[in-house]
């Protein structure tokens, strides 16, 4: 199976790539990468919770934007960037602690417009959130 990234797929490369700003203060990581998807994962603390104690939808809904974009930008060449212009989740769950993998994969790939499908799971596999990602393809 060949590999949809069009940058070396390292772990390390990737999170320094993205580290500054919320992704940071929220503690977001990338943790996995395969051929076509890509996984970060998000704690379930202080950082990232609400009022009650569960896991913030913004929360959730920012790393869903996040590893979609990140998965975005890495599958195109370094002649191109990807923005993003939808975002749609469903909060399925409450997660009151722990941390949450979110893994995105492609639904298509198209030269001005990107799709991005993201699950995000709880420690045990449990759905907690779900949705899609639509990015512009833009030229440098």
């Amino acid at each position: 199976m060949s590999s949809i990234w069009k940058k070396p797929a390292d772990l390390e490369v990737i999170n320094q790539f993205s580290l500054d700003g919320l992704v940071g203060l929220l503690g977001m990581k990338v943790i996995a990468i395969t051929h076509d998807t890509m996984t970060a994962s998000m704690p379930v603390d202080e950082r990232t919770t609400q009022a009650l104690g569960l896991l913030h939808g913004g929360a959730s809904a920012a790393l869903l934007e996040t590893i979609a974009s990140v998965a975005a930008n890495w599958s195109v060449g370094d002649d191109a960037y990807c923005v993003g212009v939808e975002l749609n989740i469903n909060h399925l769950s409450a997660k009151k602690d722990g941390h949450v993998e979110a893994t995105a994969k492609a639904l298509r790939l198209g030269s001005t417009i990107q799709v991005w499908s993201v699950d995000i799971v709880d420690e045990a596999g449990a759905m907690v959130a779900s949705g899609r990602m639509t990015m512009a393809v833009r030229q440098h």
